[in-house]
């Protein structure tokens, strides 16, 4: 499962669709990876095999994003509220026999961002929940003990929670809601894009949802991230002052300066589009920069 999975994220690091994924089979039979509902038990197997969280709206947080319990682990909620359900009793046994999973998080409609393998490491009953470790290092790491460890360490696994679960999935969900092509210059080399945050992610209402987002290529993510471009709230990029009249090569010609003036291609669905309020937080310090 990992080797199809592997190769799948490979070819769509944006996110694959769920008619791919179930194209699996083991000893020539067909088995599906992502089902209704969230936790998958196939029938040969006494162990849960994958977990699933679905497509959230592009304007609200996956369900994760309030949901991550000290040490970067991520509270994955029961189904339903009986402890002795099917599917808590199968998820159960994956903890008790620590076998690994993976865990589909949506992205689009019928498209998942996997990630592989994870890990059940403890069950809070009152909780409703169960832990999972989405790396290694967290796997190890006594969910009762967090409290105790220094702060370093903690902030430590709080970051590979984010590089490995956070920061994917949200460059999944703005390349999709984007038609994975650049906002400015319509570039569409998804291994040259990125999401790029409007309110910077550690400033105030930098939230990683679509609207805090845009689909940039490389070149004009640094250069909105340098201030040297910016965009307006009304989605017209504007190119610092200083930059319109340097002289310099093609890329600066062509790349930068001719995006003056030009408006963002924006995604289709109204709930994706940049937020004007946060752009507007944003120009200002582009603004200021100018």
């Amino acid at each position: 499962m990992f080797a199809h999975l592997e190769r799948l994220t490979a070819l769509h690091p944006e996110g694959v669709r769920s008619a791919e994924i179930n194209q699996f089979s083991v000893g020539g039979q067909p088995l599906k990876l992502v089902v209704q509902p969230g936790i998958w038990k196939p029938a040969a197997l006494d162990a849960a095999l994958t977990i699933r969280t679905t497509f959230t709206a592009p304007n609200q947080l996956p369900p994760y994003e309030d949901a991550i319990a000290p040490g970067g682990l991520v509270k994955y909620a029961y189904r339903g509220t009986d402890p002795d359900h099917s599917d808590n009793r199968a998820l159960r046994r994956a903890l008790q026999e620590q076998r690994p999973l993976a865990y589909f998080i949506g992205v689009a409609k019928s498209i998942y961002q996997a990630q592989f393998p994870v890990y059940v490491v403890a069950e809070h009953r009152e909780e409703h929940a169960f832990l999972i470790a989405v790396d290694q290092a967290q796997r190890f790491v006594d969910p009762e003990l967090i409290d105790a460890l220094t702060p370093d360490r903690r902030s430590y696994l709080e970051r590979v929670v984010r590089a490995r679960l956070h920061q994917p999935v949200f460059r999944a969900r703005v390349l999709q809601a984007y038609s994975k092509q650049c906002a400015v210059c319509r570039l569409q080399h998804t291994d040259l894009l990125d999401a790029a945050h409007i309110v910077r992610d550690s400033d105030e209402g930098g939230l990683p949802v679509v609207p805090n987002g845009l689909s940039l290529c490389k070149i004009h993510h640094a250069a909105y991230d340098r201030n040297i471009m910016g965009v307006r709230p009304d989605f017209v990029v504007q190119v610092r002052r200083d930059i319109l009249i340097e002289v310099d090569g093609p890329m600066l010609k062509h790349g930068i300066q001719e995006m003056h003036g030009a408006r963002l291609s924006l995604p289709h669905q109204q709930g994706a589009r940049p937020d004007p309020e946060r752009l507007e937080q944003r120009y200002e310090e582009f603004l200021e920069a100018s």
